[in-house]
């Protein structure tokens, strides 16, 4: 057996990780990763799981949602271990949402200063960015924090 399809017990993959086996168990039953039987019916994992469960990790800590990053993983073969192609093609997908996260906090960051379109008008600078609530009319919640901008310009 070549090292990348060496089998782990369970506490071997958690050692691994750094993850709980009760985390591991969760992973499992929400399919980010899927356990093979012993004979004795004990789970074993593929050392290529280390690199599922470093790549989940991750994820969860850009924000990533469980389904988003098992739909990710879902990309990837099961049974062997992923080839650099097979995980280039999941950094491609996934590089596009993490630019869109990026410009989302950029953006969130250079609002946060000034108005941000919720429809406070209790700020000086409502009565430039905000006048008689035009942002309140687009819909609700901070829409210049969401990507609309406001045009201090415009009148109502």
């Amino acid at each position: 057996m070549t090292r990348g399809n060496e089998l782990l017990a369970i506490g071997e993959l958690a050692a691994r990780t750094g993850l709980a086996v009760s985390a591991i168990r969760f992973y499992e039953e929400k399919g980010l990763l899927q356990a093979l039987r012993s004979s004795g019916g004990q789970r074993r994992f593929l050392r290529s799981d280390i690199r599922r469960l470093s790549f989940a990790l991750i994820a969860q800590r850009l924000g990533c949602t469980l389904p988003e990053i098992a739909a990710e993983l879902a990309k990837l073969p099961q049974g062997r271990t992923p080839t650099q192609a097979d995980w280039r093609r999941i950094s491609n997908g996934f590089s596009k949402r993490i630019n869109a996260r990026i410009a989302a906090l950029q953006r969130m960051r250079e609002t946060l200063d000034g108005c941000i379109g919720c429809g406070c008008l209790s700020l000086k600078k409502c009565a430039l960015y905000n006048r008689d609530d035009r942002a309140g009319r687009r819909g609700p919640g901070p829409r210049y924090a969401f990507g609309e901008r406001a045009d201090p310009l415009q009148s109502s």
